[in-house]
């Protein structure tokens, strides 16, 4: 999932009823709202998604709907590794792969346990490919149920399996991921990175594009910065831009995805709070953060003239 252009792929969210179903006329909307911001891909199906708090069904439905949404105007990627042996972890690869995506996505930390070593962590990604022939993967450094971070030499062995064309990156660490992208080499392949710190370094570096929660909130913006990271007459625009991200990161991971789907209702999305996940209180006070966060945006936005 690479090509000339840096991308956005945002990690999207599982719009719900207030009575906790899934509200797939919502979600259709927000598919059509990434679409609409210039995004370049989606990740469906994902932490952001609350895939742990979905069924087996649920993970397919959603998917799929998300893929009948998009009709083939960007590649879409999935999880489809979860709990259970590695053959049964290849059967729901096979199932996801089946609603029509691009890519499925395997989760680090779900293809060996926290205490396996490395030796068996590889073994098992093979045995994995190995048992899902022909499906193009990618890899997610999910941080549940542990984050267990791939080495530049364990992505370039998987890479060059010809199976693996996406990683995204959240060693929050800009030396790993220049050393990955130093040793793999195959043009379909593309990293993307999750961390906004040094998002701007990291595109200069090589990343195909970014992949973060932010883009839940303002996906224009992360748009912007894929388009101009490396545009010299934009430097002031691109450090308050950075500065803008980085000041107000708290805020946006605080009571997560709970703050996301407010902001989202702030800009005229008809998405309920509810979340399925354990995140904490939405109290006035987060409100309130949200509320200033999207000030201070509305400002950004005017600057930047998008």
């Amino acid at each position: 999932m690479n090509n000339s252009k840096k991308g956005f792929i945002p990690v999207m969210l599982t719009p719900f009823n207030n009575d906790g179903s899934i509200d797939y006329k919502t979600l259709t909307a927000l598919t059509e709202l990434y679409l609409k911001s210039g995004v370049t891909g989606l990740f469906a199906n994902c932490l952001s998604s609350e895939m742990f708090e979905l069924s087996e069904a649920e993970r397919l439905q959603v998917t799929k709907h998300v893929v009948d949404v998009v009709a083939g105007q960007v590649p879409i990627v999935a999880t489809g590794t979860f709990e259970g042996t590695i053959s049964e972890q290849a059967d729901f690869t096979k199932k996801i792969y089946g609603t029509g995506i691009d890519a499925v996505i395997l989760i680090s930390g779900l293809l060996a346990k926290e205490t396996d070593s490395d030796a068996v962590f590889v073994d098992n990604v093979h045995q994995l490919l190995d048992l899902t022939p022909g499906i193009p993967t990618g890899f997610y450094e999910c941080p549940v149920p542990y984050k267990r971070v791939l080495t530049a030499a364990q992505l370039e062995d998987f890479v060059n399996t010809g199976r693996v064309i996406y990683h995204k990156d959240t060693s929050l660490d800009i030396n790993q991921i220049k050393a990955k992208l130093s040793v793999v080499k195959n043009p379909e392949f593309g990293l993307y990175d999750a961390y906004m710190v040094h998002a701007i370094e990291s595109l200069k570096a090589g990343s195909a594009g970014l992949s973060c929660i932010q883009g839940n909130f303002f996906p224009e913006l992360i748009v912007w910065i894929c388009d101009n990271y490396n545009d010299t007459s934009k430097k002031e625009e691109l450090a308050a831009v950075q500065q803008f991200l980085e000041s107000n990161m708290g805020v946006m991971h605080d009571v997560y995805p709970i703050v996301a789907k407010y902001a989202l209702q702030k800009r005229g999305l008809p998405i309920s709070n509810f979340t399925r996940r354990e995140v904490g209180d939405f109290s006035p006070i987060v409100k309130y953060a949200v509320d200033q966060l999207q000030t201070e945006y509305d400002m950004l936005q005017n600057e930047l003239s998008f």
